[in-house]
């Protein structure tokens, strides 16, 4: 048997990389002796621009640009093709990961690095543009990334507004002339790894808002910002952001720069896929071992396990899915999916003792995997 193992990121906890190669060394010492071939996947989610540039032997570039409070720090722009095609990370530059949990603040933190990232691709050449977009800190319906290609956010008194997002409940008009004309010329991808869209009960401050760091006060704040934002956007232009599937990734900065900039919106997993020639890989394999931080009825949304597991499947391939949380209850559209759902959390662990300790546990959970498929037990 050939076992492909090809699980997303563990968030906050184990790159895709890293994941796969703990699955695969819990395998080999529970004593599997076929082929295993790994192959990390990303959604869109963080991590994804650097699955991509590994797997075409491309290379960063540093940049500097601002964080989500304006801050300048060094990012980095991957590059493929002889340049032709520049591949952006927002995590990197707009992402939790860059503030500690004091200084969460939606209502003041931007996508303005983003923008400023898109303009170093331009900058070098590059003719497409693929932007991984999950794990942001942000809320601003792309306002900040926008401001930084050239767009102005101005008032009744046609002052340009400061304090975004927050400020944008303010906002009278959208002064897109000084936007960077070569980014028209431009193919934008934007890989989003959730479908909702970008305001309501599941938008983007409500669903999305608590995560980074938004009270329920702020939530309030966010969504009028957000509306305001659809609604001057729609007078502008005939388009309404909140009809975009996939407009509330990333606090909604797909949805504004698919507007605005003319970006393609794609459920990241499938197009990584593709991309990547995922299928090819399949083609061999009698079982296919996927896995993240969770797989719930979520997951079925576009997230990396669904999206592996729904081509195993075509393929009559037999899936199993790790994951330190999975449904208490029998799911039936999961097991459309998954063979079987393990989880690798041990009883005694607390939620944050089990991140600490994933990969060991998703090699102890291998280890019995592995003993189990070779019939040593």
């Amino acid at each position: 048997m050939q076992i492909l193992i090809a699980p997303n990121a563990f968030k906050n906890s184990l790159t895709a990389t890293d994941a796969a190669k703990a699955i695969r060394k819990g395998l080999l010492d529970g004593g599997f002796t076929g082929n295993i071939e790994i192959f990390p996947v990303g959604d869109g989610g963080d991590g994804t621009a650097s699955l991509i540039i590994q797997h075409f032997d491309g290379f960063f570039m540093d940049v500097y640009a601002h964080d989500p409070l304006g801050r300048k720090v060094k990012a980095s722009v991957g590059f493929l093709d002889e340049n032709k095609t520049a591949v952006i990370e927002m995590a990197d530059i707009s992402g939790l990961k860059l503030l500690k949990q004091k200084e969460l603040d939606p209502l003041h933190a931007t996508s303005f690095g983003c923008g400023e990232l898109i303009l170093a691709a331009l900058n070098r050449g590059a003719r497409k543009i693929i932007m991984c977009i999950g794990g942001s800190a942000t809320i601003d319906g792309g306002s900040g990334a926008l401001q930084a290609m050239g767009a102005r956010f101005l008032d009744r008194s046609n002052n340009e507004l400061s304090g975004l997002p927050e400020s944008l409940t303010a906002l009278n008009s959208i002064n897109i002339a000084g936007i960077d004309k070569r980014i028209f010329d431009t193919e934008l991808i934007i890989l989003c790894d959730v479908d909702n869209f970008m305001l309501g009960a599941k938008g983007a401050a409500s669903v999305f808002g608590p995560q980074k760091g938004a009270s329920k006060a702020d939530i309030i704040k966010l969504e009028n910002a957000l509306t305001r934002l659809r609604d001057v956007t729609f007078l502008q232009t005939g388009s309404d952001m909140n009809k975009l599937r996939h407009g509330g990734a990333a606090g909604g900065i797909s949805a504004g720069l698919n507007i605005y900039l003319n970006a393609r919106l794609v459920q990241g997993i499938e197009y990584f896929l593709d991309m990547t020639g995922f299928d090819k890989a399949l083609e061999n394999s009698g079982l296919l071992i996927t896995g993240e931080g969770s797989i719930d009825q979520q997951t079925l949304e576009g997230k990396g396990p669904f999206g592996v597991a729904r081509r195993a499947k075509k393929k009559n391939i037999r899936v199993i899915g790790l994951a330190g949380s999975i449904p208490v209850k029998a799911n039936t559209e999961l097991d459309r999916y998954f063979d079987a759902l393990m989880t690798i959390n041990q009883p005694d662990e607390d939620i944050e003792t089990a991140i600490s300790h994933t990969e060991e546990n998703l090699r102890k959970t291998s280890f019995g995997l592995g003993k189990t498929i070779s019939g040593s037990i």
